[in-house]
């Protein structure tokens, strides 16, 4: 029972990360055109989904 479960864990979260790839690309899009325009808001509102997203990533890939 215990290896069903992490088998349909692992099939989740290999279809989940393409999905963190694509948001954390997105995020530092925003983050770089943020930059840019030297908008401190949007910056800080960046990172912590920058964060977030990087801790998600970790847990997918254990």
């Amino acid at each position: 029972m215990k290896q069903i479960n992490q088998t349909l864990n692992r099939k989740d979260a290999e279809k989940r990360i393409p999905q963190v790839r694509v948001a954390i690309d997105t995020e530092l899009t925003t983050l770089h055109q943020a930059l840019i325009k030297k908008d401190y808001k949007t910056i800080d509102q960046c990172k912590k989904r920058l964060e977030a997203l990087r801790r998600e990533m970790l847990l997918l890939e254990i």
